[in-house]
């Protein structure tokens, strides 16, 4: 146990969602690093300590824990991919990303076309066309291109250059609707980048008539005095809500001994805290029901982180207003309505309003680490955790059992 442990502290990894054309997860592409101090033991050969780390965390972590069953995207340099570690990791899930620093050396290809004869999918990272790099082009299984990088016709003319029809492109760093809109007309077949998290703001926008009555459940709900009989007659307009939270709060998530039948009988059971968070988490996944799905899976795996972090500091009796800011960070995009509007309507705390809106004070810096922590900006990580006088080894433990407990909810059909 205690080797795990320092393995824990040791590793950080996140992960990033990688979309199809439906806006549904494809894979992730994980990012890996072996802690967060900016220095590295010279002792040691870095590429060989980068594939032993990559090894070790998939390993202790599980595969199906990060990814869900779904693609594996890892970055490859050349010593790593030539080390042929691969081969120890599943080919229905990796896809290796060949880094753009790679050439089309004799003995890279060899090892390229190796991994394909073995059912291995590749693909080519940072993208830009260079005749020299056919060799690797012909084995590609994908090629991502960078749209930070790659500026207006450029976007097309790399798939009509590569000329290869089997090839599937991949827009990276996918900023905003009108890029990803852009990407699906000219061609390219998945996604990445934070396109997901920005709503459609229409100026002046209202609530949507059908999600009118679930944002009145959560006004009442984060009243200073929950009116059980108010927010039951809500919910009870709702028969698929009503439904739902019935189901979920029976699951075996619960493990509560015989029938809840009301929610006043769970309110009972479960007291007054808890019942709000999980009908607020409810009532958000159903206001979100028609967003992709990451976006909800990403609200829930960051209630639950900045949950667990506020309970290691000396805010720990307010661990449910950091549970809904977190919940609460997308709520604009599941609206298509501004942020400031939406808080406006609810009656939360202001600090919380504050922070949802990037003021800084102690629950934005929560949730700034978790941003940053899913965007692998491990310096920054490093920083607001050195602020939060949180050690390193907590942060990966709590995103870890975050997704966990997202992937538990998910099995109870929440």
């Amino acid at each position: 146990m205690i080797e795990q442990d320092k393995k824990i502290q040791d590793i950080f990894v996140a992960r990033q969602p990688i979309f199809d054309k439906y806006q549904k997860i494809f894979g992730y592409e994980l990012l890996f690093r072996s802690g967060l101090e900016n220095f590295f033991d010279q002792k040691l050969d870095i590429d060989f300590a980068s594939s032993k780390t990559l090894l070790d965390t998939l390993l202790l972590f599980g595969i199906d824990q990060l990814t869900q069953g779904k693609k594996m995207f890892l970055n490859f340099s050349k010593k790593v991919l030539l080390s042929e570690v691969a081969l120890a990791l599943p080919k229905e899930q990796l896809v290796i990303e060949l880094l753009e620093t790679i050439q089309p050396e004799p003995e890279v290809v060899a090892v390229c076309r190796k991994l394909k004869d073995n059912g291995y999918v590749l693909a080519l990272d940072d993208f830009q066309y260079v005749p020299d790099y056919q060799p690797l082009i012909d084995l590609a299984d994908i090629i991502k291109v960078d749209f930070l990088l790659t500026k207006g016709h450029e976007r097309k003319e790399v798939i009509r250059r590569s000329g290869d029809k089997r090839i599937k492109y991949l827009a990276e760093k996918i900023e905003s609707y009108d890029e990803y809109k852009e990407a699906v007309d000219i061609g390219y077949t998945y996604f990445q980048g934070f396109f997901f998290c920005r709503p459609l703001i229409v100026s002046g926008k209202d609530v949507p008539s059908y999600k009118l009555n679930l944002f009145q459940a959560l006004q009442e709900l984060n009243q200073s005095y929950m009116d059980v009989q108010k927010i039951e007659s809500i919910i009870m307009r709702d028969v698929s809500l009503t439904y739902k939270l019935l189901r979920f709060i029976n699951s075996a998530a619960f493990g509560i001994p015989g029938e809840i039948r009301s929610i006043r009988q769970a309110l009972l059971l479960l007291g007054v805290v808890e019942l709000k968070k999980w009908m607020s988490l409810i009532v958000l996944s159903q206001i979100g029901s028609d967003s992709p799905e990451e976006l909800l899976t990403n609200s829930i795996v960051r209630a639950k982180f900045c949950e667990t972090i506020a309970d290691q500091t000396k805010l720990k009796y307010r661990k449910y207003d950091f549970f809904l800011m977190g919940l609460f960070s997308f709520i604009d995009t599941f609206l298509n309505r501004p942020m400031a509007g939406i808080l406006a309507e609810l009656p939360i705390a202001a600090d919380i309003k504050d922070a949802l809106l990037g003021v800084p004070n102690d629950l934005r810096q929560v949730l700034d680490l978790i941003i940053m922590y899913e965007q692998g900006k491990w310096e920054s990580v490093a920083e607001i955790s050195n602020k939060l006088e949180l050690g390193n080894g907590k942060i990966l433990p709590n995103y870890l059992n975050a997704i966990k407990w997202v992937n538990d909810c998910s099995r109870a059909k929440i």
